[in-house]
């Protein structure tokens, strides 16, 4: 073994920490526990502020981005194109709201603390965002997608991978980095783009894939064509500079037109679960276990106003539009956390210097543990809407 792993250095690593993944997802599913916290506290135990058997974060990040493009394809492929649509209100006014009432919030706090504009802007945005990956997760794993709750929520998530790009833009401006005509202008024909083959797919309800009768029986092409769909959908939106999971997502809601879902599921499942997980554990590896114990009260107190507020925000404005309380208080449990696109845009605020060491350190922290505590939240308020009178 200590000859393999001397010939690679990353084998022994790989190995630790399926063997820490096992040992932790027994114990949790014991106490019925998502194995999504399991994928984070192996991160931690495993990763360079923990035991630092796994030191690549770099690599296990770049894995884990795989994780989240598999994700939004999976989730893309069990939505009705048509539901969605009727839900643009919710994702479209609703993300909007809840943008600017936090932040305005922050703002509140900003100008106690004499934050400059930019710094309550950008911190603004990154509390806004919620976890696909880890809400999309969540409502899989309890088959809750179809749901009405479940719709409403996963609208609101990609309306907010949609804004992750006038942020950044905006992010970008605010630190003296502009971007270019051209990247504006690439944005620009590939947001069009992707609004026109969802309207053509939703007038058109069900379409046929070329390539589909070649490969029903031939289940290793299959592999290579369910990748080369998710992948290349994934690929195609990042040319344009949007979200590469936003493009794995439309190419789920194309695989769902073709009525191609089941053979595309059973080709990609596991590669599926073997990548998301790596996506939670990059997460967990980010934890700097030092930094969280010297300022434990600072980023305890800034974890609970962040889900209280989140939860409330989130659950007037499902409630605004129509859903009872009981639904609306399950739905603002779900989008309480803070989501992995802020990590994105607070290291954009960091490199433009927005934010300084300090405060990049604690919101990496900080977006890291909401994002562990996120099931046990949503737990919580499930057992209390389940037990009260809220209707």
């Amino acid at each position: 073994m200590i000859q393999i792993a001397a010939v690679n250095p990353n084998l022994l690593g790989f190995v630790l920490l399926g063997l820490t993944i096992v040992i932790l997802g027994v114990i949790l599913r014991y106490f019925r526990q998502p194995y999504v916290i399991a994928y984070i506290l192996a991160g931690v135990l495993v990763g360079k502020h923990g035991l630092a058997i796994v030191t690549d974060v770099e690599l296990i990040s770049s894995m884990g981005e795989i994780g989240l493009i598999m994700l939004l394809f999976f989730i893309g492929m069990e939505i009705s194109l048509p539901n969605l649509v009727k839900n643009w209100k919710i994702a479209t006014i609703g993300t909007t709201a809840q943008v600017f009432v936090s932040t305005l919030l922050v703002g509140l706090i900003g100008h106690y603390l004499q934050w400059s504009i930019s710094q309550i802007i950008v911190l603004g945005f990154v509390i806004s965002l919620s976890s696909s990956a880890v809400v999309i997760k969540l409502l899989q794993d309890k088959n809750e997608t179809q749901t009405q709750v479940g719709r409403n929520v996963i609208s609101i998530l990609l309306m907010q991978d949609i804004l992750i790009v006038p942020m950044l833009i905006l992010t970008n401006y605010l630190g003296g980095n502009a971007p270019s005509t051209h990247e504006m202008l690439l944005q620009t024909v590939g947001g069009i783009f992707i609004i026109g083959l969802i309207i053509w797919i939703w007038k058109k309800e069900t379409i046929v894939l070329p390539f589909s009768k070649y490969v029903r029986n031939d289940h290793e092409i299959q592999i290579f064509a369910a990748f080369f769909i998710c992948f290349g959908c994934a690929l195609l939106t990042a040319f344009f500079g949007l979200s590469a999971a936003l493009g794995a997502f439309v190419g789920g809601i194309i695989i769902h037109a073709a009525r191609s879902t089941q053979w595309f599921h059973e080709s990609l499942h596991s590669f599926q679960v073997l990548f998301v997980a790596l996506f939670f554990v990059s997460i967990g590896m980010l934890i700097d276990l030092h930094f969280l114990v010297e300022h434990w009260k600072t980023i305890s107190l800034i974890i609970i106003s962040l889900y209280i507020t989140n939860h409330f925000i989130n659950a007037l404005i499902l409630h605004y539009f129509g859903r009872n309380w009981k639904n609306s208080h399950n739905g603002g449990a779900l989008l309480a956390q803070v989501g992995e696109l802020s990590f994105v845009l607070a290291a954009s605020a960091f490199q433009s210097q927005i934010i300084n060491n300090y405060a990049y350190q604690l919101t990496i922290v900080i977006i890291s543990i909401s994002l562990l505590l996120s099931p046990f939240w949503i737990s919580i308020v499930k057992r209390w809407t389940a037990r009260s009178e809220i209707k």
